[in-house]
């Protein structure tokens, strides 16, 4: 996945698999709302994916975010199986001004108009940032909000969900890495703490692996070790950290020019998207004989619970919903045999794997205008 360039239509058409469908700019003065939805691809269904709220560098911070997160839910939904297309959305917060005291419900209210107007071609759940309560402001506004935790008949909070399948997939990659799925006595080196990594931890702690980790909150370092055995590091220094495993889970981008030459780890599995600055990096991992496990194939626990609660007859059973989950081992075991065989970086692998899924159902999808308007 990538994209260049700076005008927003050549950055959204720069190549076929950047092709995005739909970029919305909402603005609001009166409530302060600056936000913008990306809607990546509808072809295998409603572009699906959170809204994070982030005091964004710039403008263009934010359209950068929005653009990659987008299209990564489009290759999570597809490489899951899921009958679900790839959105996002960024809620743009002043810098300087504490987030939590700028989200007023005007401004969610006015959020969740924006998103009714797309007529549930776009549906959101929550991100960094966003949490349940904030879902419920907007849900007062629109019916196309997912993942609502403590609400009758909802998935709840996603992020049990996405460890649970980054689990999974961890140990899929120590099997192709160390002939063995045991993560028993392994050291795995966790960059960021929060709420996909405390319940991580919780099936590493069981399973016997020693823990390192750093954030930038001391609350999230304080629940953490409240709770686990688990050596505190600085956040600047977890890259040096000699582990069998890395596991990047906070923002993006951490595999990087600068950081990945520096990488002590056989195998990087984490909850983190977007966690190649660019694709070059996947290709740098491979050569430096480091196991990648793609990151929008291991963490996508959390879209296949909500899927759950919209797309499955019957209505969300967390039982399923986490058998369904678990299967995400089976994927990661896919992509690392076929990238063994075929010679290819796995993050390359899986983008051919998600593509391939998306192709073939816009093969069979009929054509947005009726050839009887075509010239009308």
């Amino acid at each position: 996945m990538g994209f260049n360039g700076t005008d927003v239509f050549h950055r959204m058409t720069a190549t076929q698999s950047s092709d995005f469908e739909q970029l919305v700019y909402c603005s609001d003065s009166r409530t302060g709302l600056r936000a913008i939805i990306s809607m990546h691809s509808t072809v295998l269904g409603p572009a699906t994916g959170g809204c994070r709220m982030w005091a964004y560098g710039s403008e263009q911070e934010a359209l950068t975010d929005v653009l990659r997160l987008s299209q990564g839910m489009t290759y999570k939904a597809s490489i899951s199986g899921l009958n679900w297309g790839g959105g996002k959305a960024v809620i743009l917060a002043k810098p300087g001004v504490d987030p939590q005291l700028q989200k007023t419900p005007e401004l969610l209210h006015r959020f969740g108009e924006f998103v009714n107007r797309l007529g549930g071609n776009y549906i959101t759940a929550k991100d960094v940032g966003i949490n349940s309560e904030d879902l419920r402001q907007v849900k007062t506004r629109t019916p196309h909000v997912l993942g609502i935790d403590g609400q009758a008949g909802s998935s709840g909070d996603p992020s049990p969900a996405t460890a649970f399948g980054v689990y999974h997939g961890m140990r899929s990659a120590a099997q192709f890495a160390f002939g063995s799925n045991s993560l028993s006595g392994l050291t795995v080196a966790l960059q960021g703490l929060g709420s996909v990594s405390f319940h991580l931890m919780e099936y590493l702690s069981a399973e016997g692996a020693k823990l390192v980790g750093c954030d930038i909150s001391q609350g999230a370092i304080a629940r953490a070790t409240e709770k686990y055995e688990i050596q505190i590091v600085r956040p600047e220094v977890i890259h040096d950290v000699a582990c069998d495993i890395f596991s990047p889970s906070a923002l993006g981008a951490s595999i990087n020019p600068e950081s990945v030459g520096r990488i002590r780890a056989k195998v990087v599995a984490g909850a983190a998207n977007n966690q190649l600055a660019t694709p070059v990096m996947g290709e740098e991992l491979l050569r430096l004989g480091i196991v990648y496990a793609p990151d929008y194939a291991l963490n996508a626990g959390g879209l296949i619970n909500i899927y759950h609660e919209r797309m499955i007859e019957g209505g969300y059973d967390r039982g399923r919903a986490f058998d369904h989950v678990a299967q995400i081992a089976a994927t990661i075991t896919e992509i690392l045999n076929r990238a063994k065989s075929e010679k290819i970086p796995p993050h390359l692998i899986a983008d051919k794997m998600a593509e391939e899924r998306v192709e073939s159902a816009r093969a069979l999808r009929p054509s947005l205008c009726p050839p009887s308007m075509i010239g009308s």
